[in-house]
Formats: C-alpha cells, structure tokens, sequence
C-alpha cells in the first residue's frame, strides 16, 4: 500500500534511515529491491537486492514520478544533474494498494499455500479514496469474486485466538453465514458466532461424499469463499491441502492469511456488501476512476 497505512511514522523514519545507509554503504547507482521487517518497534533488513522490483512501476504510479527515468540517468552518469525527489507520498489524496495473483489453478496438484519464497506470477494495481476500496478493487481485478453468502472457516489450534474473531462476526454480521471444519466450529459456537459444521473429504476417494461433507459442498457449488488460516505445522495437513486444493480447482476464491482474511472482511463492511444468496452484490459502493483521473 501507498502511502504505508499501518506502519508507525517512527518506524517509516527508521526505514528511511536504513535504505539511505545501505546504498551508501553499498555504492548502489541505480534501482535497488530491499524487504524490510518492522516488529516490536525494531525495523530489520531481511534482503537487498540489486535489481528493479515490481514495486518499481507501481511506486512511480502512485507518486507521479519516473523512476525508471532517474535510475537511468543515474547509471549513465556523466555530469547529468539529478533532480530532487518531490514526495514520498501521493501527491492527490489517495491509497494505491499492489495484490498478488496465482497460477495455482494451472499447476494441476500444487498446493495453494503462501510461504516466504515468491509465489504470484503477476500483480495488480488499484487507487481507491481509502485503504478499503483500493485493496477491494485491487482483489477483485485479480478475478476475485465477491461471496454471495456461504463461507468455509478452518483455523488451526495455535491460531484460534481473539484476533480472528472480530473479522468472523463482521461477515456474520453483513448475512454470509459462515461453515467451519469440526474443530473449528466448536470454538466459533463457544464464542457465539453463528456456525454450521462441515467434515473433512474422505481419505477413501472411492466412498461416496457425505451430506455435510466439505467435499460436496464445494464442488456443488454451495461455499463461495474458504478462509484457511493452517500451516505445515497443522494437526491435519494433508486434509487441509484437500480443501486448498478444491477450492482452486472448482474457482472457489481462497484466502490463507489472516491479515487479508481482515481487511477483506473490513472493506466490504465499508463497501456496503452483504450477503446476496444466488443474487450478485448490486449495492457494492466502489470509487471506479482511471488513472489519469486520480491525478486531476
């Protein structure tokens, strides 16, 4: 997201000290890719990169400059004369939010799962007023679907905290009546969040789907989101790589963070999106403008 909307200014400050350091040290002429850590109010480098990141285009995008253009110059050199940098923030007062997107419905058996290493094979981009109408926008340019009312839940143990629970009874709350693997469920019952149970698809491939099985509600079509929030560390990995699994390949949209999994909930409350049946979401609000309409 341009400009940054949940990092501290401190810590914006302390990255802006790092980068400069860094390519000092480093003698860096030219375009440079650094990921950065921000934790407990310490900012950590991770890695440095020479090169040109994605984030390149998108950044000169969001703040009207070229930064191609004054990374060429740079390395030409010879006595060229570097203008000032003008911003570090958007000149117009908007959010410009970069969403990955996936090839896992190409790459038959793969799992749908998002680690450290690089896993999107493109990118999409999005300006919006606020962070919320952006980072909508910016999912569905990706061909996210917006669910019509049935979403499937699955958390592992270690992750069933306070912190999903308000993002759970948000989508309660705008109609999406919400499915959930048995352990799950349980815990969304105990905190009186309105829930049905679902099971796990069968080892046995050859044995026919149960009524309320994951399986046959997916591939009926009846779940038109699945937040999964496991890991490898799971108490059930091969079952929950079933369900990634399913949902990619029956074009179920699929969320795996939880941070996503908010702010995705959060946008469409801010949208006016409620749950619609078999009816698309018509009374969506979204700020739809071209580029260059952002900049007037």
């Amino acid at each position: 997201m341009l400009p940054p909307q949940t990092i501290s200014a401190e810590a914006l400050k302390e990255v802006e000290r790092i980068t400069h350091k860094l390519a000092e040290a480093l003698q860096i002429t030219g375009p440079y890719n650094m990921q950065l850590i921000a934790k407990d109010g310490a900012v950590k480098v991770i890695e440095c990169n020479l090169r040109a990141s994605r984030s390149f285009p998108f950044s000169s995008k969001c703040l009207g400059v070229n930064f191609i253009e004054t990374a060429t110059k740079a390395m030409v050199g010879g006595g060229v004369t570097l203008p000032e940098f003008p911003r570090s923030v958007p000149e117009k007062d908007f959010v410009g939010v970069k969403a990955p997107m996936f090839s896992f419905q190409r790459l038959k058996g793969a799992d749908p799962s998002l680690g450290v290493e690089m896993a999107s094979t493109g990118e999409v981009a999005c300006f919006g007023e606020t962070k919320y109408d952006a980072f909508l926008k910016a999912l569905m340019s990706t061909g996210m679907k917006l669910p019509k009312s049935n979403i499937l839940v699955s958390i592992q143990e270690r992750l069933r905290n306070e912190d999903n629970l308000p993002m759970l009874k948000t989508l309660s709350s705008l109609g999406y009546s919400l499915y959930a693997t048995v352990k799950t469920a349980e815990y969304l019952a105990a905190n009186d969040v309105p829930v049905t149970m679902l099971e796990y698809p069968d080892a046995d491939s050859s044995a026919k789907p149960k009524d309320n099985s994951i399986d046959e509600f997916i591939a009926s079509g009846k779940i038109h989101l699945v937040l999964m929030f496991s890991n490898q560390f799971s108490e059930r990995i091969l079952s929950n790589y079933a369900v990634r699994r399913l949902a990619v390949d029956y074009g179920v949209p699929l969320i795996t963070n939880q941070q996503v999994a908010s702010m995705f909930a959060e946008s469409l409350l801010e949208a006016n999106a409620r749950a619609t049946g078999d009816k698309p979401n018509e009374k969506v609000v979204l700020d739809v403008r071209s580029l260059h309409e952002w900049y007037e």
